[in-house]
């Protein structure tokens, strides 16, 4: 991804945050034609200090693990808050829109995890992130029926080789941050989220705002 130093961040427990608060997932491999295919999947972060894992699965129907399998190396995105960015923040108006966005973006390398008890932890995992109070149901369900869900998907483990985190944020123009920080923080959802992360970065409030 195209990466402008300013808006570079190397800061794992940012990406992180990112990751877990936004958690769906592109995950991109070439098919058998050479041309990126993309599943959008939730993810389930492992973190060993640095050293990030994310965990997923896909239906069985979807050709996408056979990629995985044939060609291991992939790339994962994650998209975070983004909203439009108004030139009238400004003083001047020699200035253009834009735009303001999170993103994290990993080159990994795939393993599949087909066995049902595999599968079956990796599901728990999920269920603990988004609905801790399904787990009662899932392991109550009949044996047989869970094992047939089981079988109809296959889940993978993608290890991180490479990670790169992106925060636009208009770093660049410290004269707008007092501004785009107030106009955000009247926003939609986006927008409110996107200015607590400038609050996070110090960019709320400066001498040129």
């Amino acid at each position: 991804m195209y990466q402008p130093p300013h808006f570079k961040s190397k800061d794992s427990a940012i990406a992180a945050d990112l990751i877990r608060a936004h958690p769906l997932a592109s995950l991109i491999s070439p098919d058998d034609e050479g041309l990126p295919f993309v599943s959008h999947l939730p993810l389930h972060l492992k973190q060993d200090g640095p050293h990030f894992t994310l965990l997923g699965h896909c239906a069985k129907a979807n050709p996408h693990w056979r990629y995985l399998r044939q060609r291991p190396k992939a790339v994962v995105t994650f998209l975070g808050p983004q909203a439009y960015l108004s030139p009238s923040i400004y003083a001047d108006l020699a200035r253009v829109p834009s735009w303001n966005y999170l993103a994290v973006h990993c080159t990994v390398r795939a393993m599949l995890i087909e066995s049902a008890d595999a599968k079956d932890a990796l599901l728990k995992q999920l269920i603990g992130d988004h609905e801790p109070a399904y787990a009662q149901q899932w392991r109550g369900m009949e044996p047989g029926l869970a094992q047939q869900l089981l079988a109809g998907i296959v889940g993978f483990e993608l290890e991180v080789l490479e990670l790169q985190c992106k925060l636009k944020l208009n770093q660049h123009r410290p004269e707008s941050h007092a501004a785009l920080r107030t106009m955000y923080a009247a926003g939609n959802a986006d927008e409110r989220e996107l200015a607590k992360w400038m609050d996070r970065l110090g960019l709320g409030l400066t001498k040129g705002g």
